[in-house]
């Protein structure tokens, strides 16, 4: 028996209903890859004939996702040069910035995943910025495949998150209700909780 989703883990809640999406063989993308969590989420989803793409700007974050992965058993490797991967499977690092994504796929990807903020344990001056960040969603939805799902988690508790997450949810208002379906969930009686927006493209 499956261990209960928490209600106070957008994290767990985000995981949860992107696994309803994703299969074996899929292409997924994490487009913060951070200490890791969320990419070794994505890769186990997707299993060895899968492709998880994962993003980010910090070195020391990719060290970290991938001395995580290793120690699940999941080998990767780091990208060179901004091109598709193709005919890629596995679990594959980019030192980029994740406005770029699109330059990289080419497939459509059935999930994104994304954390915004900074690197728990890292520098907290190095965060997420919304016009990036914008661009980055903007590119995800547009290279979304039918029924897949993007998954965003908005920290509001440091400067400039709150601006984030305003960006980002006037954004996904203006997504049609025939093509799309939005979801926001969030922990009502805690002043700085996250927000946790999931789309799902029809």
């Amino acid at each position: 028996m499956s261990r209960p989703v928490s209600l106070a883990s957008l994290i767990d809640w985000s995981h949860k209903l992107l696994a309803e999406v994703l299969q074996p063989g899929d292409l997924a993308v994490d487009l913060t890859a951070g200490n890791g969590a969320d990419t070794l989420f994505l890769a186990e989803m997707v299993g060895r004939s899968g492709l998880v793409i994962a993003f980010d700007i910090q070195r020391q974050a990719l060290a970290k996702t991938s001395v995580r992965l290793e120690a699940a058993g999941i080998t990767s490797v780091l990208h060179q040069g901004r091109r598709p991967l193709e005919a890629h499977t596995g679990v594959v690092l980019i030192a980029d910035g994740h406005e770029a994504v699109t330059d990289y796929l080419s497939r459509a990807p059935k999930a994104f995943i994304a954390n915004l903020g900074y690197l728990p344990g890292g520098d907290k001056s190095i965060i997420t910025q919304p016009a990036t960040t914008l661009k980055a969603i903007e590119s995800a939805l547009a290279s979304l495949a039918p029924h897949g799902r993007l998954a965003v988690v908005s920290y509001i508790g440091h400067p400039g998150g709150r601006e984030e997450g305003e960006a980002l949810e006037s954004l996904l208002h203006k997504l049609t209700p025939d093509g799309w379906e939005v979801t926001r969930i969030q922990n009502l009686n805690r002043p700085l909780a996250p927000s946790l927006f999931v789309v799902e493209k029809y």
